[in-house]
């Protein structure tokens, strides 16, 4: 489990302490970005214990905020890199871990669109920990994934309904296309319910803590663009059988057929049972579409 240096315990926002600073900055958590502020120190610290940190883990954290979940992380960890999209939020940031936090902490503020980064300064991330906005949570976990192969394990903080898809097993009722790209990049299990009452603005939604610790994808000479666009191409269509739904993407419902029974999967089956390793299969057999 995450270990916290002796004597080294920072001070965590409080709810007031969020409210202060919000009221300070004139700023307020907006629907546009997904902004809802931890308030709660518990919270924070039980986030970063599940999400199993070194010392040595460097640490990225998608839309910091305020700094309540950043703060925690700087107990156990030497080094974090905060992808922040609002610039006062960003300009704030660094001022209040240096007032709050063990010296040494190291902290670097990235001022940008998580969906737009492709690289980050200094060493290679080992861990995405975050509070993830509500209305873009998966993009910018797969996008992270995708771009940063370093990544060993990602905690993140989503809405409930949300991290239900991520961990859904295939031929359950919310398995689809989130599922099946976590998948590729490692398995992914819940580790935790969080109430609506630690945010402030407070959600009308239970938020999920989603752990996925990263694997090699399945063997195939595909491409992840090439697996992801069958998925994307099963799952458009949900009620259709895969001969019928992957029509487009192989170029005829034959040509579509003889795909999918050279990988060994049955034409009338539809996307929500197939696994990774299928889909992957599938994609490795797709017929020249003139």
């Amino acid at each position: 489990m995450a270990r916290v240096r002796e004597a080294s315990l920072n001070q965590l926002l409080t709810g007031s302490d969020v409210r202060e600073l919000s009221s300070r900055l004139g700023v307020r958590p907006t629907k546009t970005l997904g902004q809802n502020f931890v308030v709660d120190a518990n919270t924070v610290r039980r986030i970063v214990r599940v999400a199993d940190l070194d010392p040595t883990d460097v640490v990225v954290e998608v839309g910091p905020g305020l700094g309540s979940l950043t703060l925690a992380l700087l107990e156990v960890v030497d080094r974090v890199v905060a992808v922040e999209i609002d610039p006062v939020l960003a300009a704030e940031l660094p001022a209040t871990v240096a007032d709050r936090t063990r010296p040494g902490a190291d902290l670097e503020v990235v001022r940008a669109d998580a969906l737009d980064v492709r690289d980050l300064p200094g060493p290679a991330p080992t861990a995405l920990v975050a509070n993830l906005p509500y209305n873009v949570a998966v993009p910018v976990l797969l996008t992270a994934l995708q771009n940063f192969p370093t990544l060993r394990r990602a905690l993140v903080m989503v809405q409930s309904e949300v991290a239900d898809r991520l961990v859904a097993p295939p031929g359950s009722r919310t398995y689809g296309v989130p599922s099946v790209k976590a998948a590729w990049y490692g398995a992914a299990r819940r580790v935790g319910a969080v109430p609506p009452s630690v945010f402030w603005p407070v959600p009308r939604v239970d938020s999920g803590l989603v752990l996925l610790e990263r694997r090699d994808p399945p063997p195939t000479p595909a491409s992840q663009e090439a697996v992801f666009a069958v998925v994307d191409a099963a799952f458009a269509q949900r009620r259709k059988t895969l001969r019928a739904a992957l029509a487009g993407w192989a170029g005829s419902p034959a040509a579509a057929e003889a795909a999918l029974r050279a990988a060994g999967v049955d034409p009338g089956a539809r996307g929500e049972q197939l696994d990774v390793a299928a889909f992957a299969a599938v994609a490795a057999h797709r017929p020249e579409v003139p």
